[in-house]
């Protein structure tokens, strides 16, 4: 069992940035990949943000060169840091992880207006 817990979401401007976390319930070292999911209002959920244990990142086109994905092995945490934010970039972000098989977190708010 994995528990996934995200915090860091809110209102800001286009054109600012945030910064998601995303704490787990078991050693972050253990899982193979952790990663970040979006989904905007009336839309699919899709996948922003990949990153595996060995520290390779994948990224969406969509957000390529903005987002940084990375992870600390100590504190057990995964963020998200969300630079250059734009009205598209508005939904519920959730944190994934697979160990033995999909887990989930609740999801935090991400409104990008002016």
């Amino acid at each position: 069992q994995v528990q996934l817990v995200e915090s860091g979401g809110g209102l800001v401007q286009p054109g600012g940035s945030l910064r998601l976390s995303c704490a787990t319930s078991r050693s972050i070292s253990s899982i193979a990949r952790m990663g970040w999911f979006r989904q905007a209002p009336g839309k699919q959920r899709e996948l922003a943000a990949t990153i595996t244990t060995g520290g390779s990142t994948y990224y969406a086109d969509s957000v390529k060169g903005r987002f940084t994905i990375s992870r600390d092995n100590v504190k057990n945490t995964v963020y998200l840091q969300m630079n250059s934010l734009k009205p598209d970039d508005t939904g519920v972000y959730y944190c994934w992880s697979f160990y033995d098989r999909n887990y989930w977190g609740q999801g935090t708010q991400v409104t990008v207006s002016s």
